[in-house]
């Protein structure tokens, strides 16, 4: 066997070992999408047509209510305010806390933005704060902003790092991600995807957390 016939079959094993680190690496992005994005369909609307899409079906936030973290403390992680003023999330210690983690790439947070706006307004006056927080880059952060004043009025939070889904224990798996906190402080459920925050449902929870003094 000459040296030519032995590089061959060296050189096919490498080109199939680059094709299947490829496949891998296109499978990886897939994943991530599919993580943040829960409604393919509609993220294509927003992306051709720059609309902000209107919510279609109910999601029950008591029915989707989880609690992989009941009780805990959330990391003590800090973000920003509109000023840039940093915060903590013990920062709203004596409060019901609804902690909508979002970005403007992710369609269903979107779709759920502004009900948690008439969530806030349900509640105006009372121990109860909405705290959304952007996970945009600065290259962004305009157009988040943009987004909370037009379509859904509440203060406004970014964490430029975008590492605040993953200090959370467990970690979040996806976008949007929204905490809710008792009074104390500590995590009493945790709502993956999209949920309908003006109805019966969050009512339930956010009356029920008021209830515990």
């Amino acid at each position: 066997m000459n040296d030519q016939s032995a590089a061959r079959p060296r050189g096919g094993v490498l080109k199939w070992a680059l094709w299947g680190a490829a496949a891998i690496g296109v499978a990886a992005v897939v994943y991530i999408i599919a993580q943040s994005a829960t409604k393919p369909v509609t993220q294509t609307a927003v992306a051709t047509s720059g609309a902000v899409p209107v919510a279609t079906e109910t999601h029950d936030v008591a029915k989707k209510l989880e609690h992989p973290a009941d009780g805990a403390r959330p990391p003590a992680y800090v973000f920003f305010d509109g000023a840039g003023k940093k915060v903590t999330p013990a920062d709203f210690k004596g409060k019901v806390v609804v902690m909508n983690l979002w970005a403007t790439w992710c369609a269903p947070c979107k779709i759920e933005m502004p009900t948690l706006a008439k969530l806030a307004k349900a509640y105006a006056g009372e121990p109860v704060a909405v705290v959304a927080v952007s996970i945009d880059k600065a290259d962004a952060l305009h157009q988040a902003k943009a987004f909370i004043a037009q379509q859904a009025p509440l203060a406004f939070y970014n964490d430029p790092e975008a590492k605040l889904p993953w200090a959370l224990k467990p970690a979040a798996n996806g976008m949007p991600t929204t905490l809710i906190l008792g009074k104390d402080g500590l995590e009493r459920g945790r709502v993956s995807g999209e949920a309908d925050w003006a109805g019966a449902g969050a009512k339930s929870v956010i009356d029920r957390l008021l209830a515990e003094g």
